[in-house]
């Protein structure tokens, strides 16, 4: 079975959450101040992360990498920065939406396969879906938050994917999973 087991502290997300709303404000030039910085053997690590921005519950960007290339708070700082400006869904931020602006940070486990998609459990399990050129990700809470059944996740991710629903059931469609530390 699939799990993952790092626990940041609270700190810790205080931290990755300051950051963001720095990058936000340093793009911005709403501030000169220096880099947050903590020293932390878990931001050190090198791990995967996603930034997801909302206004009033509604998406306004969300950029990540699944696997880590540095340090944890680097990556953080640098998908925070891609989600206020570059995510292609959306127009860049603006600083009149910055005080309403909520922020969420998903630190990636381990993406491997998934032995059997009747594993699966919403809310636990993010999914990675791979035909051919095509492949999507959706992150654990996103079934959540639309009410989604194990298999309605499953064809979302193939729809996420640029494939049609039921692409999972499929011979040749790689189906991989991960759990993610959310805040």
């Amino acid at each position: 079975m699939n799990t993952f087991e790092l626990v940041l502290t609270d700190e810790e997300k205080r931290f990755c959450k300051d950051l963001v709303i720095w990058v936000i404000r340093q793009h911005l030039g709403q501030t000169s101040e220096a880099r947050p910085v903590l020293k932390s053997t878990t931001l050190s690590a090198e791990l995967g992360a996603f930034v997801t921005l909302k206004r009033g519950g509604r998406l306004r960007g969300c950029i990540g990498n699944i696997v880590g290339s540095g340090p944890l708070a680097d990556t953080i700082e640098r998908m925070a920065g891609a989600a206020a400006f570059e995510d292609p869904r959306f127009p860049p931020l603006t600083a009149g939406e910055l005080d309403d602006l909520e922020i969420e940070v998903s630190v990636m486990g381990p993406l491997t396969p998934c032995p059997d998609p009747e594993l699966i459990e919403v809310g636990r399990h993010g999914l990675y879906i791979r035909k051919s050129m095509h492949s999507g990700l959706l992150l654990p809470q996103v079934a959540t938050e639309w009410g989604w059944d194990r298999e309605t996740f499953l064809d979302q991710t193939c729809v996420k994917a640029g494939l049609p629903k039921g692409t999972w059931r499929k011979s040749k469609t790689e189906i991989w999973w991960f759990e993610a530390v959310i805040f």
